[in-house]
């Protein structure tokens, strides 16, 4: 599965990126700063999952999650926040998950993992 990060704090991103790097069947494939080309990103990259702090910068919420959604169909977002308030309008927006910064790491792995068997079985990309 290939992941790509964008969140606009280099220590999430790392800390995100070392996290994932030793899991079996999650590839990194790219990360940004800004939603600033992000659909771009996603879609150059081949990615098959974003994780998307949804306090990101020029993020417009549902806007970019269509755009990504129709230039990127088998795309799935996870939305990151450090504000557990902001889930239902992730939700609503399109993000297939959301997981708060706050929580255990192991809460983003589960995620990943399940979103990893969703995408063996329906055979994404």
């Amino acid at each position: 599965m290939n992941v790509l990060i964008a969140d606009d704090d280099p220590h999430v991103r790392s800390a995100v990126r070392l996290l994932l790097e030793d899991e079996p069947g999650i590839f990194i494939v790219a990360d940004c700063a800004t939603a600033d080309g992000l659909v771009e990103r996603a879609v150059g990259s081949e990615s098959d999952v974003v994780l998307v702090d949804w306090d990101l910068p020029g993020l417009r919420g549902g806007a970019e999650l269509r755009r990504l959604s129709s230039n990127a169909p088998g795309c799935r977002v996870v939305a990151l926040s450090g504000r557990p308030e902001q889930r239902d309008e992730a939700l609503r927006s399109g993000a297939v998950s959301f997981v708060c910064k706050g929580d255990a790491p192991d809460s983003l792995l589960t995620v990943l993992r399940r979103l990893g068997v969703e995408h063996r079985l329906a055979g994404w990309r």
